[in-house]
């Protein structure tokens, strides 16, 4: 299969190029390295885009050259502070970029759709959330990606062509891109810190290492799925700040 990965350079990227490498797909890749890093994936120059999902005449160059038989949308800005500081900015890469992608996909056939989504969909809940809970995005992030899940609707309900959406809870692992938790915790820890600098220590949240997330990523891709289908994606373990 040839699959095409946006943002395949970074932090959960190059965990799912390594595990669908490993699997035996032929693999694409669109990076804009604005955030991900070359050195992060195993990819040659034949199969290395670098360009933005924002510049759909490039990204219809790239489908026409690829023609790809699945697609796994990962490329977005996805570090809620920066979201939250450039909103605008944000929700254009996030909403705008989808619409190229899809439309991209629409045009050139491709067989399944992987689009990922976040747990920032659900407002805060003191249970466990299954599929099933209310959305309410309470930051621009959790909106922008709500409304790439419509638009994905919307590309199923047009084209007939299986799309899973896949909301991420809070990732961790190797190659990380941004002060998340656990590498700010390890900064501190390596600067020689023995009373850690936080700020809100009350939430619990469910972190889930990028390996099992790449491992989960290639199962639904396996799946042999007809419709559009929602799957949280976390351990269901959960640890206080």
């Amino acid at each position: 299969m040839k699959t095409l990965v946006t943002g395949g350079a970074g932090f959960i990227g190059c965990a799912v190029i390594d595990k669908l490498q490993r699997a035996g797909d032929e693999i694409f890749v669109i990076d804009n390295l604005s955030f991900g890093k070359r050195e992060f994936i195993n990819i040659d120059d034949a199969h290395f885009f670098q360009a933005d999902i924002l510049d759909a005449p490039t990204i219809d160059k790239i489908f026409n050259a690829v023609r790809p038989d699945r697609v796994i949308h990962l490329a977005a800005v996805h570090f809620i502070p920066y979201c939250n500081q450039h909103p605008f900015e944000s929700s254009n890469i996030n909403i705008r970029g989808t619409i190229h992608i899809l439309n991209a996909c629409k045009k050139y056939q491709v067989q399944k759709v992987f689009f990922a989504s976040t747990a920032a969909v659900y407002p805060i809940y003191d249970e466990a959330v299954s599929e099933n809970h209310p959305t309410g995005p309470m930051d621009i992030y959790g909106l922008s990606k709500l409304t790439g899940e419509h638009l994905c609707n919307e590309f199923h309900l047009q084209t007939g062509v299986p799309v899973i959406i896949c909301r991420f809870f809070n990732a961790f692992g190797p190659n990380e891109t941004n002060p998340h938790l656990i590498p700010e915790i390890q900064n501190q820890i390596n600067a020689g810190l023995r009373k850690i600098k936080l700020g809100n220590l009350t939430p619990k949240r469910d972190f889930i290492h990028t390996s099992d997330m790449a491992n989960a990523v290639h199962s639904l891709m396996s799946y042999d799925s007809k419709g559009i289908d929602i799957y949280n994606l976390g351990r269901g373990i959960e640890y206080s700040v």
